[in-house]
Parts: C-alpha cells; structure tokens; sequence
C-alpha cells in the first residue's frame, strides 16, 4: 500500500475527544452510535458550524456525559483518512475539574476507567500509540489512514511540551 501523502490533505469534518482525569481514573464512554459504534472512547463529537475547538469540546463533554469541564488542555492533533474518502481532523484534550453528575444519553454510556487498566482491545487500534503519550505529559500530532475499522498507516510525532495556545 502505498504511503500517504498529506501535504494537501483536508478534512471532510472537525472533531474533538476529551479524556477526564483524576489521580488514577480516565472518564471513557461505551459508543452507542456514529463512527465507531460499539467502541470505547472519549466523549466527543464533531464541531457545529461557527464553533471553536474548546467550545466543541465542553458541549460534546456535557451532551455524552453529563458533566460540565472547568480545565482543558489541549494535547493531540489527529487526522484520519479513511479509504471511502472520509477525512476527520481531531483535537485531543485532557481534562480535569468538573461538575456535575455522570449521566448516560443516547449516544454513549460514560464510566470511570482506571487508567492502568484502559481496554485496547475494545478501542480504534490508533488509541494505543498516542494515549499514553498523552496521559504522559507529551504532545502528540498523528496521521492515520484506516480501511474501515482496519489501520493501514500511522505516523506518529510527540514533543516534550504542547506548540503555542489554540484558537478558543
């Protein structure tokens, strides 16, 4: 298979995922529906028209779970090519100090997972090479090609230190 050039590449759409964090815990959420039903993620979701990363991000967190963020911290810059032609462009953020009380919705089920114990096998395959940078301090810009729910190319860049703010 041939290497992916993305040196043009453009998303289709925008998305957000967040990780909550205490001491030893992660906030997953059991997919219900969407893109990578039946997998366990974060809560997050496309941008809206006219929305900004950080606002993406509190929304999707409060919808999927019931929880409004007082802390976010942005972590990751992900994009995914799939092979239908799909192209999503993802923010990571971290999380931590919330309100609230964890409540399930339509589209996902949210739990408390200890982070020693995070189910891989349950997760898109790309999750296991840049959440534990992440949840390690890093900051990670990652490029993935996936067939499905198949990866078939990853490249993966994590610095010390997190680049300049984000735009709001």
């Amino acid at each position: 298979m041939a290497v992916m050039n993305w040196t043009d590449w453009q998303p289709t759409e925008k998305a957000v995922l967040v990780f909550l964090r205490d001491e030893a815990n992660l906030l997953l959420i059991h997919k219900k529906r969407g893109l990578g039903a039946g997998k366990v993620n974060a809560p997050g979701g496309r941008l809206e028209p006219g929305e900004t990363w950080n606002q993406a991000a509190l929304r999707e967190t409060w919808e999927e779970t019931g929880l409004t963020v007082a802390l976010l911290t942005p972590t990751a810059d992900l994009w995914f090519q799939f092979t239908n032609g799909y192209a999503l462009a993802a923010k990571v953020f971290l999380a931590r100090g919330w309100t609230g009380q964890l409540t399930p919705c339509d589209e996902a089920d949210p739990f408390w997972q200890p982070a020693s114990l995070i189910p891989w096998e349950n997760m898109w395959a790309d999750d296991a090479l840049w959440l534990p940078q992440i949840l390690s301090g890093h900051w990670v810009t990652g490029r993935f090609v996936f067939d499905g729910e198949e990866m078939r190319e990853a490249n993966l860049e994590v610095m010390e230190r997190p680049p300049g703010p984000i735009d709001g």
